[in-house]
């Protein structure tokens, strides 16, 4: 099965437009294109998703055990005819110092075949040794060649060219023009989010010509077809991909309704999260939080992250909505809600000289600051205080569980109640007021960090059905 990993030498060097529009020009060519994206992210696994019309799944050293990484890689990339992988940052970055949690280790550990994306700006024969550099630092690290970004003329792309080709054996494969028609929007938590595009399609069929034009598909797929079949996770031993390490592979019969918000407000879920929801034995409900007037009928709901600050008008107008949650979860419905979620349930959301009301159930008034307040990997240790089952996990040295997560906020919380209770300790990043997060209040658990069901953090999925089952059990024994 052909796959390859589309890497960058630094940060912002184009290469989620560069993988978007591979992605479209390939899945143009009638090939079944599944992406993957490095890392905890959900913005831009939502491009890659519009462009190659199926879900994008992440790989993330942080909340997955190398074995669920392949696991997950291997049984999705096996029903396609490509399967491509966008890194983050640069190749060799990350926060491991051995360089462990990088791009680049994740290409060695699915054998990908890396092509390199460099942005052209201000350089010409610079480019030489700034390839030989990423060859021989690692030399496991299998780079098939470069694709030149933001090219400013066809002269500088003859010089960058002559420079690669004399120096390196690293074919250059394609040369994209700067564009500003290229570049997509970016904010304050990254890209726009295709929900909020006025024109995705003609904004996703831009980046595909572009990558037509510009890119050797041929050379792409010779490159993607030529990675080594015994590095493959597919050619693992089934015993190896017998133990994803996270949810069973067979789905349980649905015997709850959970609603699950998806809008422009609320869109920040993991794909692999709502099937091993529907695993545990949910049914998913969609609702719209911007327009229905009440929630569907369910045993559960599940609001995730999003931008709830830039939809304050609409989400504030729709009292019939907010009014039905709070009711819902004074009456004990089990809730559970990440960041933009939490930030939905608290009392108002103000954004500069904007204040809105939102549901009023979690007693804080949420403001957005000009800087973030917390950002990246995170540590959290559960304080017994979570309404959910305890994770089934390896204990720490006190006899609590610690879970993995991330974290990537603007928010925070003013005016908290002080006898509120919360969930977890946090061990390492924000939370909520650095030290706590996983606001506890009846059947509600909302905090700013975004958890991954994974055996590593704890499958909380499993948990939460688990949870909204015996509460569901009980409310009809009382009735």
């Amino acid at each position: 099965m052909a796959h390859l990993f589309i890497a960058a030498a630094h940060k912002s060097s184009g290469e989620t437009t560069m993988s978007v529009g591979l992605a479209a020009a390939l899945g143009a060519r009638g090939l079944r294109v599944q992406s993957f994206k490095k890392g905890p992210d959900y913005i831009d696994p939502m491009w890659l998703a519009r462009a190659s019309g199926r879900p994008c799944y992440n790989l993330d050293f942080n909340t997955q055990s190398e074995a669920e990484i392949r696991v997950l890689f291997a049984r999705h990339a096996g029903r396609a005819d490509l399967a491509l992988i966008e890194g983050n940052k640069g190749l060799h970055d990350g926060v491991d110092p051995e360089g462990h949690d990088s791009s680049a280790a994740l290409a060695k550990l699915l054998g990908a075949p890396v092509v390199l994306v460099i942005d052209s700006e201000g350089i010409t024969r610079g480019v030489a040794p700034l390839v030989l550099g990423y060859q021989t630092f690692d030399r496991d690290v299998a780079i098939r060649g470069v694709i030149l970004n933001r090219v400013a003329s066809a002269r500088q792309e003859g010089k960058l060219r002559q420079a690669i080709e004399r120096y390196t054996d690293v074919p250059v494969i394609g040369a994209v023009g700067r564009d500003p028609a290229l570049v997509v929007k970016e904010r304050h938590l990254g890209l726009i989010t295709p929900e909020e595009m006025v024109a995705l399609d003609e904004t996703i069929g831009r980046l595909r010509s572009a990558v037509e034009q510009g890119v050797d598909l041929d050379r792409v797929l010779e490159v993607a077809r030529a990675a080594p079949a015994d590095r493959h996770p597919l050619a693992r031993s089934d015993a190896d991909l017998a133990s994803p390490g996270g949810e069973t592979a067979a789905a349980t019969r649905p015997d709850v309704r959970i609603a699950v918000a998806r809008d422009a407000a609320f869109g920040f879920y993991y794909p692999d999260d709502l099937e091993a929801l529907e695993q545990a034995g949910a049914e998913l409900v969609f609702f719209n939080a911007l327009q229905d007037a009440r929630l569907p009928e369910a045993d559960g709901l599940f609001i995730g992250g999003g931008f709830p600050e830039t939809q304050m008008p609409m989400l504030a107008a729709n009292r019939g909505l907010k009014g039905h949650i709070r009711q819902a979860a004074q009456d004990g419905l089990p809730i559970y809600a990440e960041c933009g979620g939490l930030m939905y349930l608290t009392r108002s959301i103000t954004w500069g000289s904007e204040v809105h009301e939102m549901v009023g159930f979690i007693p804080a008034d949420t403001v957005m600051q000009a800087t973030p307040q917390g950002r990246g990997l995170v540590v959290l240790e559960e304080t017994g205080a979570s309404p959910w089952p305890s994770a089934d996990m390896l204990a720490t040295e006190n006899g609590r569980p610690r879970i993995p997560a991330h974290e990537f906020h603007y928010a925070a919380l003013e005016h908290l109640d002080p006898a509120i209770r919360f969930a977890y300790r946090v061990i390492r990043g924000r939370g909520i007021d650095g030290q706590h997060d996983g606001i506890v209040k009846g059947n509600v658990l909302a905090g700013f960090c975004h958890l991954r069901s994974t055996a590593r953090s704890g499958c909380w999925a499993r948990r939460f059905v688990a949870f909204v089952r015996t509460w569901k059990e009980s409310a009809r024994r009382n009735a």
